[in-house]
């Protein structure tokens, strides 16, 4: 007979598990709780298709898909999940993460790069329905579940996150969005296994037979905090296989794993990480479906046609009495005080007057109590309206020159508190706010407000639509006296009152309409304030007023 024999024994195992951590996160805790793997980085990421809640953007609206949270190893499938319910649809993806697992990572880049869809650093505002809202009837019968507005201020992409965010095929950020990255954290977790062996002795040799582990035991665990070289040249091939230079992953490896180094927008263009200098409303702007080709991500829901507010058709013009396009949504211009807020300005930011809304015979007297207000402070205009009466316009066209300040076509987003909530009251009369152009408008009288800067711009994503509104030879007049060219005139008389035309950023410029081609964040952009001399319109405040105006949620 062969003896037939079993051993228990004992060997010890080890797993690397490899993820991305954000320490520093825009003033957020992402520090370790008494865990013995990573740092507690929050809810993981959820994935929600989102239709934009702007208003006067229906029947045809951008949707986008909002991906919040933290990276880990199941998000891929939810992703995959996300994409199929859409089937062929192609929508944006606007990222807020402070980062996570970094196999999980590459794989949604992949998935990204695979479905040739667009990405952006921002998160989103909803309306509504919340996302964590299970049984939410709010939104039923609208034909969308969740609507909202999206924004890049204080949206940030950390840590693994800017691996995902390398696979997207157009990739923004924007001034107003933070994207850091650091070294990779690499936890060893040690497994003490216990296993069974079956053998047999034949001749006097042991022959084995099979071998069955029979227990696991957990026998604690160190980190590393450099990169291995197999690991850099992963992620090495991974980043030229999208496209992106080699320079982010030095900057990964010379950024200790504890710290967080944000990278600048045009290092970031440099290195072919974004594909532009834009941000977020580049993907998701309600201007996308009014242009011809919509964008990819618009969709017509005839079923809310009814919702959308045109504008109002003018009554015939007498000869010596203007015309004035209103829209039955906006209300009267009104005039407010906005401090722009981001970590690449505080505590030195820009401050401008937002003007939003239909410009009225009241609007020039409005405007001059507000400059009252601030003494000889010279403080930009940022204009959205879509027009109104032109002898308001006119007036208040050479009070703007009056007292020398510049005008730009955007739109102001408001942080936490909002004009014009009746709950609202700003920190020393000033508001928080950024500007977006690409959600900015300026039609029918609004060009003659316009035309009242000293510099006057209007962004490339912005837009500028005139027709004939009367009082031409006055219009004429001040025209000239603002030294802008007769070509401007023209194109309003040849468009009947009762359509548009949209000018185009070289055509403005011809007529002297604008003097040059930059956007608002000429005037409102987080870093002019470091520019030598630093612009009027730049404020210091103290680190108290800082957290005082802060909003606390947004």
């Amino acid at each position: 007979m062969v003896p037939w024999h079993r051993l228990n024994g004992q060997t010890w195992w080890m797993l690397g598990v490899i993820c991305l951590a954000s320490c520093l996160v825009l003033g957020h805790t992402a520090f370790a709780a008494n865990t013995k793997t990573a740092p507690d980085l929050g809810p993981t990421m959820r994935f929600v298709v989102v239709r934009s809640s702007a208003p006067g953007c229906e029947p045809t609206c951008p949707e986008w898909i909002s991906a919040e949270g933290s990276i880990e190893a199941g998000t891929p499938a939810l992703f995959k999940r996300t994409l199929k319910a859409l089937g062929s649809r192609k929508l944006p993806v606007v990222v807020d993460s402070p980062g996570g697992n970094v196999e999980a990572a590459l794989a949604l880049g992949r998935l990204l790069r695979k479905n040739k869809l667009d990405i952006a650093v921002g998160k989103t505002r909803f309306t509504g329905c919340q996302p964590d809202a299970e049984d939410c009837k709010e939104n039923d019968g609208n034909a969308a579940r969740h609507f909202g507005n999206a924004y890049a201020s204080g949206a940030i992409c950390n840590s693994a996150c800017p691996l995902m965010f390398a696979g997207g095929i157009r990739r923004v950020v924007g001034q107003w969005a933070y994207l850091g990255v650091h070294q990779i954290t690499t936890t060893y977790i040690r497994t003490k296994l216990q296993y069974r062996t079956t053998y047999r002795v034949v001749r006097g040799k042991k022959k084995i037979l099979s071998k069955k582990i029979v227990g696991r035991k957990n026998a604690g665990s160190y980190k590393t905090y450099e990169m291995s070289k197999s690991v850099e040249k992963r992620l090495a091939a991974y980043l030229k296989e999208m496209g992106v230079d080699r320079g982010v992953l030095e900057t990964m490896k010379n950024t200790p794993a504890s710290s967080i180094q944000q990278l600048a927008p045009y290092d970031m263009l440099q290195a072919k990480l974004v594909t532009s200098l834009d941000a977020v409303d580049l993907l998701t702007a309600p201007t996308l479906c009014s242009t011809d080709p919509v964008a990819a991500n618009c969709r017509e829901i005839p079923a809310l046609a009814g919702d959308v507010v045109a504008y109002a058709k003018p009554a015939p013009a007498a000869p010596v009495e203007p015309q004035t396009a209103q829209r039955a949504d906006v209300g009267d211009m009104r005039f407010v005080l906005v401090r722009g807020r981001s970590f690449l300005c505080d505590p030195n930011c820009p401050e401008w007057i937002s003007a939003e809304g239909t410009i009225s015979a009241q609007t020039p007297e409005r405007l001059r109590q507000l400059l009252d207000t601030i003494g000889d402070r010279r403080l930009p205009v940022v204009i959205n309206s879509p027009g109104g009466d032109v002898l308001g316009a006119l007036a208040v066209g050479r009070l703007i020159r009056e007292r020398k300040l510049d005008v730009a076509v955007a739109r102001t987003d408001f942080i936490g508190c909002e004009p014009d909530k009746a709950d609202c009251t700003a920190q020393d009369g000033v508001y928080v706010g950024l500007t977006i152009d690409a959600s900015g408008e300026c039609g029918a009288a609004c060009p003659i407000m316009l035309a009242g800067g000293v510099r006057r711009l209007v962004g490339p994503r912005a837009q500028l639509t005139v027709h004939s509104m009367g009082l031409e030879q006055r219009v004429k007049t001040y025209l000239k006296d603002m030294a802008v060219g007769p070509g401007l005139l023209v194109a309003m008389q040849s468009v009947p009152a009762s359509r548009h035309r949209q000018l185009e950023p070289d055509m403005m410029l011809k007529v002297g309409l604008t003097t040059g081609l930059e956007s608002v964040d000429e005037f409102t952009g987080p870093t002019i304030c470091k520019s030598e001399p630093t612009p009027e319109n730049c404020r210091v405040v103290s680190t108290s007023e800082v957290q005082a105006e802060a909003p606390v949620k947004l």
